[in-house]
C-alpha cells in the first residue's frame, strides 16, 4: 500500500529499510543546482522519483505482500499482487511527495535531508505538489477499478492521514508525532489483506498493531542519531525534548509491546511452527538489543557512543524477517 512510514508513521522518511539517507557532507554539491527547466531529462526523472522516497516505499511493500500470502493461505494471484504493488507504491509515493512539499523549509535546514529535490531546487514546489496529487488520484482510482473498494479506501485514508494528520498537524507540534502519525504506515497491512479478501479481520489488525508498536522505537533511535538536525529544524522529536534515558526506556517498552503483539498473531491467525519459532527468536534478539541500549545509558554512555543506529538497523531486519515468516508459514503449514 501506501503510506505506510513511519513518519509508521512516523515520518515515513524515518522508517527506511537499511541505512538512512547520507548526510550532507562538507564539500558536497550545495543546495540548488540548475533550474528544473534546464535540467537533463534523466536528472529530472531522478528528481521526481526521489520525491517519492523509494527506500521508504520498500518498507511499505515489505509489510503488504506477505500479508497477501497469509490472506490467501498460499500463493496469491500474481495479477492482484502486481496491481497492489504498483498502486501501493504510487500511493506511498504520493504521500511522500506531498510531504516533501510541506517540509521543504525544514528539509533545507537538516543535514540529512538537504539533498532532497525541493531543498536543492531540482523541482519547483508547485510541480512537486501537482505530482503528488496526481499520484494520489491515479493510485486511488487504480485500486478502485482493478482491485476493490476496500483497498482503495485504505489507500486514500493512508495518504490523507499522512499528509493532514501527521505532516501538517502532528510533526511540528508534539513529541508523539511518530506514535500517532505511524498509523499511516500501518495501512499497507490492511490494504494487502483487503486486496485478497475484500474485507478485514482480526489477523491483519494484529499485524497492524505490530507495525504501529514497532514504529516509535525504530524512528526514535534514528532521531537520536540526528538529534541536532531535528533541533535546528525545531521538530520536537522525542530525542530533542527528552533525556536519552527516557528515550531508550520508552523505546524498550514499545519493543516489548511489539514482540508481544507479534506472538499474539500465532493463536489469532492459527500460524504454524515456522512463524512461531521465527517470532520468538527475532523477538529475543530485538529485546536484547534494546536492553543493551538501556544498560549503556544507565552506565552513563551518551551520544554516538550509545550506538542507537545499531538498534535502528536491527529493527529493519526484525520487521523484514518477521513478515517473511508471515508469507512463508502458510506455504508450509
Amino acid at each position: 500500500m501506501t503510506v505506510l512510514s513511519n513518519k509508521r508513521g512516523v515520518d515515513l522518511d524515518e522508517q527506511v529499510p537499511g541505512a538512512p539517507a547520507a548526510p550532507f557532507e562538507d564539500g558536497a554539491e550545495p543546495a540548488g543546482g540548475p533550474p528544473a527547466a534546464r535540467r537533463p531529462i534523466g536528472a529530472s526523472v531522478r528528481a521526481y522519483v526521489a520525491l517519492t522516497k523509494p527506500r521508504v516505499i520498500e518498507l511499505l511493500l515489505i509489510t503488504t505482500i506477505p500479508v497477501m500470502f497469509l490472506a490467501e493461505r498460499g500463493v496469491p494471484p500474481l495479477s492482484t499482487v502486481l496491481l497492489t504493488f504498483a498502486f501501493g507504491a504510487m500511493s506511498a509515493g504520493a504521500a511522500n511527495a506531498v510531504n516533501c512539499y510541506i517540509d521543504r523549509d525544514i528539509d533545507a535546514k537538516m543535514r540529512r535531508t538537504r539533498r532532497r529535490p525541493l531543498a536543492r531546487h531540482q523541482v519547483s514546489p508547485a510541480r512537486a505538489l501537482t505530482f503528488g496529487i496526481t499520484l494520489a488520484v491515479v493510485s486511488t482510482a487504480g485500486f478502485l477499478l482493478t482491485v476493490n473498494a476496500v483497498a482503495a479506501a485504505g489507500s486514500l485514508f493512508a495518504i490523507l492521514f499522512y499528509v493532514f494528520v501527521y505532516s501538517l498537524l502532528l510533526k511540528r507540534r508534539t513529541s508523539q508525532n511518530v506514535v500517532w502519525g505511524g498509523i499511516a504506515g500501518c495501512m499497507p497491512v490492511l490494504i494487502g489483506w483487503a486486496a485478497i479478501t475484500g474485507g478485514l479481520a482480526w489477523t491483519p489488525l494484529v499485524l497492524f498493531g505490530v507495525v504501529f508498536l514497532w514504529t516509535p522505537p525504530h524512528t526514535w533511535t534514528l532521531a537520536m542519531r540526528y538529534r541536532e538536525d531535528y533541533a535546528v529544524a525545531k521538530v520536537p522529536m522525542l530525542p530533542v525534548v527528552a533525556t536519552e534515558r527516557r528515550v531508550v526506556t520508552e523505546s524498550l517498552a514499545y519493543t516489548y509491546a511489539t514482540v508481544a503483539c507479534s506472538l499474539l498473531l500465532w493463536p489469532v491467525a492459527g500460524m504454524g511452527p515456522v512463524y512461531g519459532a521465527v517470532a520468538v527468536v527475532l523477538g529475543l534478539v530485538f529485546l536484547a538489543e534494546g536492553h543493551r541500549l538501556l544498560k549503556a545509558v544507565r552506565a552513563g554512555v551518551t551520544g554516538v557512543h550509545l550506538r542507537p543506529m545499531r538498534f535502528f538497523h536491527l529493527s529493519n531486519v526484525y520487521l523484514a524477517l518477521l513478515f517473511t515468516a508471515v508469507a512463508v508459514d502458510p506455504l508450509l503449514h
